[in-house]
């Protein structure tokens, strides 16, 4: 039987490279661990690490097509990150001026959550610990 170890890394195509890496580095403060311009894909790579444990590769690419975030389309759904204390999040997401939906509770734990987007209109998801 396969033994999956860990999700490895989370890959993010981007429109605006120096917006998104400003967003995913400045506002969510996730750290650059490498960033590398691939000069044969006219593309940058930029590697982040989340609370020591997953990887995000954020790539840039010339005129990627949107992603369709409403309706909902088939694929990946989201980005969920676990925090600690989900009213001192959205506080820090306000004053970096992003609009995050009101806080839901999910029905089977419990546990508050909320949504908001990246620079593309990638739904994430912030999920109290």
């Amino acid at each position: 039987m396969l033994k999956l170890k860990r999700v490895h890394h989370i890959a993010i195509v981007c429109s605006d490279y120096e917006k998104s890496k400003h967003f995913y580095s400045d506002i969510l403060g996730l750290k650059i661990i490498s960033e590398v311009y691939r000069e044969a894909r006219n593309s940058y790579k930029l590697d982040l690490e989340v609370g020591n444990q997953y990887q995000i590769e954020l790539f840039s690419f010339p005129d990627p097509p949107a992603r369709p975030s409403r309706p909902e389309a088939a694929g990946l759904r989201h980005l969920a990150f676990e925090v600690d204390n989900i009213g001192e999040a959205i506080s820090h997401m306000h004053a970096a001026g992003i609009t995050v939906e009101p806080i839901r509770v999910d029905e089977f734990t419990g546990k508050r959550f909320t949504f908001f987007a990246d620079p593309d209109g990638l739904p994430i998801e912030f999920y109290e610990k």
